[in-house]
């Protein structure tokens, strides 16, 4: 069963587009007119073995703001769409991510019930930019977008760092990480992981 997802979304401050196949090989074409995101969707579709096409143009020259939470809106949507009814997978995930310096937790829950907790990043990261275009103060957007619009509860936790691009780096690689565990099929497994016989929508 084909467990792919493609959604669209067309707004005044963004147009945006993205396909994913949860059953891919890692197989990446971004454009989103930031580089540094494009760069951590890359790593996100090759740690988590997804297949992911995103094109995006936005007002980036008013601020990548409006393009990046957009694009993980969407890309949650994508995944929810991909996931199902969620029917033979693991539904738990964690991966640890080192980055030099840095070190990243990330633990993913396919519950249907979306929640996400994001902690530890230190706090010159709120007003760093990196490469002049990403501001990383937009991570926990990306990652409360994704949860919410997935239904997963995603736990994203810094435990060391320093350079504010390693520790993104480990953040959007543990994800990838984790997400690939909580969602790869489990041959012991008839139906959905859950006692209630459903995972919530």
């Amino acid at each position: 069963m084909s467990r792919t997802g493609r959604v669209e979304r067309v707004t005044k401050e963004s147009s945006v587009l993205v396909e994913v196949d949860l059953d891919g090989t890692g197989r990446t074409e971004v454009a989103t007119g930031v580089p540094f995101f494009d760069h951590m969707l890359d790593a996100l579709g090759k740690h988590g073995a997804l297949d992911l096409v995103v094109r995006a143009t936005g007002d980036v020259e008013v601020d990548a703001h409006h393009t990046v939470e957009d694009v993980a809106i969407v890309l949650g949507q994508a995944l929810k769409q991909a996931l199902g009814d969620k029917s033979g997978i693991r539904r738990f995930g964690d991966a640890w991510i080192p980055m030099d310096e840095a070190l990243a937790h990330a633990v993913v829950d396919v519950s249907g019930r979306p929640y996400c907790v994001h902690t530890g990043e230190p706090e010159s990261m709120a007003g760093f930019v990196v490469g002049g275009h990403y501001p990383t103060v937009l991570n926990r957007h990306v990652f409360e977008s994704i949860a919410f619009h997935a239904g997963i509860a995603l736990h994203v936790r810094v435990t060391g760092g320093r350079d504010p691009h390693h520790i993104t780096e480990a953040e959007y690689k543990a994800i990838a990480r984790a997400l690939r565990a909580a969602t790869e099929p489990d041959a012991r497994l008839e139906g959905p992981a859950s006692t209630k016989g459903v995972l919530e929508s």
